[in-house]
């Protein structure tokens, strides 16, 4: 699809202070990555690593926090991975979706999107799952 950049806000963990920061919107990668150096002033900290596989297929961990991310005036607070420095910040598809936007491939621009969901109902009944032990 692309990649084209943006202008997003990155919140601190409560939501009160805010810092814009350019970034390279990728539906293509899973998560938004944001250089410890934007974060940690911020007052974000790792809570978590995670691997992640590389565009050239090289296998890396990276520590991961949770903080508010805005976008065209949506919030929701997500997952970020700490990035090294000199990294481009990083839009990823996790944090589209739980925004509930997405991506004009032709004008390369963020737009809003429904969510989708499942309908449940009588011809789908919910089967509970056992549980052993």
């Amino acid at each position: 699809m692309g990649t084209f950049r943006a202008i997003v806000e990155v919140g601190d963990p409560t939501g009160s202070g805010w810092v814009p920061v350019q970034v390279l919107v990728d539906t293509g990668a899973s998560h938004t990555v944001m250089p410890a150096s934007v974060l940690q002033p911020l007052g974000v900290r790792p809570c978590s690593r995670g691997a992640f596989r590389l565009a050239d297929g090289r296998r890396i961990e990276r520590e991961m926090g949770q903080t508010w991310i805005r976008v065209d005036g949506a919030e929701v607070i997500t997952q970020v991975v700490f990035g090294d420095e000199g990294v481009e910040p990083l839009l990823g598809v996790v944090t589209l979706e739980e925004l509930r936007l997405g991506v004009d491939p032709v004008s390369l621009r963020i737009i809003p999107v429904d969510g989708l969901l499942m309908q449940l109902g009588l011809h789908c009944p919910i089967t509970p799952i056992a549980r052993h032990g």
